[in-house]
């Protein structure tokens, strides 16, 4: 295992914001100096709000709420998905209006509510359809090795954390988007259960998507889980109780081998649990032939953001998308029997077994590359490979994270996913709290 790089939390900072020990101006303009030092060289942000990040930093001195303010001060960078007032929606894309929002989204506004300074808006892919993140203006480099992606589709929000140029990154999920740059980029990343973060585009993505964070520490995670969640509790990390595990790592559509490497990660967690008092046992969902209505609902794409893109100007591959998605929409072939029929399979599975413990990848992470100009085909396969153990618990709604495990021999973070059933984040939290206890990991890429 690398050496833990010391740093200071998320959770720190907004602590000594809130007792006058720090000025949230010297730390968004710290945090300003590091992208504007390291940025170009990992093209994690399209936008750096540079004079209005310091601005919200100082009317943020004058709340009367300031000791009361789970994020006070804290430096956040937003994927560019979601309205921040003063800005345009980006998606990734050339084709999306340059129109400016006169107001936050619902999830902004709660960060903004929580006293986060929105540092900037980082990239991700052409409608977030892919898990590598390239743009026209830039290939979003992995921090610790730049010759791999940073993942996809918060592939912006992940390289920025992992680079320390920020403590926290906002994500959002709808097919592993979240837990796949987490993984690949060594952070903490969690997809929380369906309706958990109340959002106004929560029927995106054929109601698969949501919002969530991307940390270096669990409690990080929590902490901005529980501003997205508006539900403060959750910032809150109790001990685990003894839990029934389940690990896997055959690949749910039964074909072909994960890295051994990988393989060995869960085995070596596996361990660390089992000598922590957890019963472990080596157990695979009854997964079935969920593959049709999860590739339906992928073909299906994101809905409604991708009405006010134009045409014209989108790249290729998502043209090619597009008119897959009209066929799939028009067909109707986003069903709810092969979904129901999965979950019912997954409730069977949860009432032997508290956690699954599986890879969070099932392949190595592609090169960064400029994926934007490749085919349609050319993308897909190795997205559809690497995602292969994520997706299944995204068309069930279940609460899911990736967390470190180590570090593959090309310099690569290793992650695991841990699932539990709805309802239970906090049970994987405290889980991978536990972890982060028993096997400590970098949280920050060296410089």
């Amino acid at each position: 295992m690398v050496g833990v790089t010391h740093m200071r939390t998320a959770t720190d900072l907004a602590q000594a914001v809130r007792s006058g020990g720090l000025d949230p101006v010297a730390l968004t303009e710290g945090a300003l100096a590091r992208i504007s030092a390291r940025d170009a060289a990992i093209g994690a942000f399209r936008r750096v709000r540079t004079t209005e990040a310091v601005a919200e930093a100082r009317a943020l001195q004058q709340r009367p709420d300031l000791a009361d303010l789970a994020l006070a001060g804290v430096p956040t960078a937003v994927k560019d998905v979601t309205a921040v007032a003063g800005e345009y929606v980006g998606w990734g894309s050339d084709a999306a209006s340059r129109h400016s929002l006169d107001r936050d989204s619902d999830i902004v506004g709660r960060l903004r509510r929580a006293g986060a300074v929105i540092i900037g808006l980082t990239r991700a892919p052409e409608l977030c359809l892919w898990p590598m993140t390239d743009t026209a203006e830039a290939i979003v480099h992995n921090p610790w090795a730049p010759a791999f992606t940073a993942g996809g589709s918060s592939g912006g929000s992940a390289a920025a954390v992992a680079a320390g140029l920020v403590p926290l990154g906002h994500g959002s999920d709808a097919l592993g988007s979240l837990r796949s740059p987490a993984a690949i980029c060594g952070l903490v990343g969690i997809t929380p259960g369906v309706g958990i973060v109340p959002a106004s585009d929560s029927s995106d993505w054929s109601g698969m998507y949501t919002h969530g964070p991307l940390a270096t520490t669990v409690s990080d995670a929590a902490l901005l889980l529980s501003v997205l969640a508006e539900r403060p509790e959750l910032a809150r990390i109790s001990a685990p109780r003894k839990l029934r595990i389940a690990t896997s790592v055959e690949r749910p559509n039964g074909t072909g081998r994960i890295p051994d490497e990988f393989a060995a990660a869960v085995t070596h967690i596996a361990t660390l649990l089992q000598e922590a008092g957890h019963k472990i046992s080596n157990t695979t969902p009854r997964y079935g032939n969920f593959g049709p209505a999860l590739l339906a609902r992928w073909l299906a794409g994101p809905g409604e953001p991708a009405k006010r893109l134009d045409w014209k100007r989108l790249e290729a591959r998502t043209r090619t998308h597009l008119r897959a998605s009209r066929i799939v929409r028009r067909t109707g072939l986003v069903r709810q029997g092969a979904k129901r029929a999965w979950i019912a399979r997954a409730e069977e599975f949860f009432a032997e077994h508290d956690v699954l413990v599986t890879p969070t990848l099932a392949t190595m992470p592609p090169r960064a590359q400029r994926w934007s100009r490749k085919g349609w085909l050319a993308n897909t396969l190795p997205s559809i490979q690497l995602t292969a153990f994520i997706g299944p618990w995204n068309l069930a709604g279940f609460p899911a994270m990736s967390i470190p495990a180590g570090h593959h021999s090309s310099g690569l973070p290793i992650g695991v996913q841990l699932v539990s059933p709805p309802g239970n984040e906090p049970q994987l939290l405290a889980l991978a709290a536990q972890l982060e206890t028993l096997n400590p990991w970098p949280r920050t890429a060296p410089r």
